[in-house]
């Protein structure tokens, strides 16, 4: 068999390598990552506000961050807190005090999901009458914590799951079902506070960064009609979901302190400082990621600008055995395949929390090398995309980007970069 010779490998730049248009994407996604930290806007959010005695219940990827924000503004006022979150997003609450730290499951939920449920409702529940609350939710909220209605079991929940996973659904369609099933989603966790002194401050991963939908709606009940079931919805699903009778939600005073469209301007605003030619696409990425992958990566090399941003959340159909990677590596290893001997195209596609999917790699950085470096090592873009194993592909090509968990979640982030040397030279100058 003839191989080609084997191309430098794309994460050169770690290294100390010579092509700065990679460092270029990561210190952008970096920077997005900042612009929407949990406990800075967390901060920023408090600064007005009046201090007085308040307990804190904080839920989320970025909920360790967020509640670090809280304490750092409320001082001595720290009345006590509570936190659900996924393992690994722990560390900014290694310094504080009188905080009830439960781990979660993600992204199925789990017994630990239903263990913090369970809990969250006797902490509420153990509160002085006048105290006032903070609630702070970020993404992934819907999968961490749970407490199931009267007659739904756990296998019910994760069923639910599994079938959506299979397929090509939409996460707003999940977590509308998801609500149907839970004592404390669609406004039912705001219900428990009703009558106290209680907001909430919301990082958001979801369209239109509508409070009753971050976390499946734990601080604000679904004003718009609930969606229909899917057709293919299991015949036992359908049943369980007719025959519930979930209690009426309520709606806290809600503020989004952080969102994807803020990342999105943190980039395009430190990108065209930098001299750069920016294009924005305005819709929200969705749909198959491999789908988006290629779409994205024909647009970059169409456009006369140096750099297009976009964000979103994509979905992947997972086959009966996945290998490792999530949505945002498989939709980089399509975009590959596009790029292919391309000299000029570098395209970033990365989970603002760190984790993506079944990996502990945020997304990768591909360029117009990274089918054939992969190849070199055995690897094969297409058949990677078939088993849902593009983090194993991307590690042969030496795409992957890894940070570990951050501080914040509130999307997807995609960046393409398309300029040659001679361009490059001329900015740099």
């Amino acid at each position: 068999m003839n191989r080609r010779a084997p191309v430098p490998r794309a994460d050169s730049w770690r290294r100390g390598g010579c092509d700065p248009r990679r460092a270029l994407l990561v210190d952008l996604y970096q920077t997005a990552l900042a612009a929407v930290d949990g406990r800075t806007q967390v901060m920023a959010a408090l600064a007005q506000s009046v201090t007085a005695p308040t307990a804190v219940i904080a839920i989320g990827k970025a909920a360790p961050a967020m509640i670090a924000g809280a304490y750092a503004h409320l001082g001595a006022h720290f009345h006590s807190g509570f936190v659900t979150t996924a393992a690994g997003y722990e560390a900014p609450l290694l310094d504080l005090p009188r905080v009830d730290l439960h781990f979660g499951d993600h992204p199925v939920p789990g017994a630990g999901s239903l263990a913090a449920g369970v809990a969250l409702r006797r902490y509420v529940a153990a509160l002085p009458p006048a105290l006032g609350v903070l609630v702070l939710v970020s993404g992934g909220a819907s999968s961490l914590i749970e407490d199931l209605l009267p007659g739904v079991a756990l296998q019910d929940l994760q069923a639910l799951n599994a079938w959506a996973h299979g397929r090509d659904v939409p996460i707003q369609t999940l977590n509308g079902l998801r609500r149907r099933l839970s004592t404390l989603k669609d406004g039912r966790l705001a219900a428990l506070l009703h009558g106290r002194a209680a907001e909430a401050l919301v990082l958001s991963d979801v369209p239109n960064d509508d409070p009753s939908v971050v976390g499946s709606g734990l601080i604000a009940v679904q004003t718009a009609p609930p969606l229909p079931w899917p057709s293919d919805l299991p015949s036992d699903l359908v049943t369980l979901l007719t025959r519930l009778a979930p209690p009426s939600g309520h709606r806290l005073p809600a503020r989004v302190v952080g969102s994807l469209g803020m990342a999105l301007d943190a980039i395009e605003g430190q990108a065209r400082a930098l001299g750069l030619q920016v294009e924005r696409v305005t819709e929200r990425v969705s749909g198959p990621a491999a789908e988006a992958g290629v779409a994205f990566a024909q647009a970059l090399l169409a456009s006369t600008a140096d750099l297009i941003i976009a964000g979103g959340e994509t979905t992947v159909v997972l086959p009966s055995a996945p290998g490792r990677g999530g949505r945002a590596q498989h939709l980089a290893l399509a975009a590959a395949q596009v790029l292919d001997g391309q000299p000029n195209a570098m395209l970033l596609s990365a989970g603002t929390d760190g984790i993506d999917g079944a990996s502990d790699d945020a997304g990768a950085v591909v360029d117009g090398g990274t089918v054939s470096r992969a190849a070199w090592d055995g690897e094969s873009a297409a058949a990677s995309l078939r088993q849902a194993d593009a983090g194993r592909c991307l590690a042969a090509s030496g795409d992957l980007i890894h940070t570990g968990p951050t501080t914040t979640n509130v999307g997807d982030l995609l960046m393409g970069l398309n300029m040659s040397d001679a361009q490059w030279a001329r900015l740099a100058a």
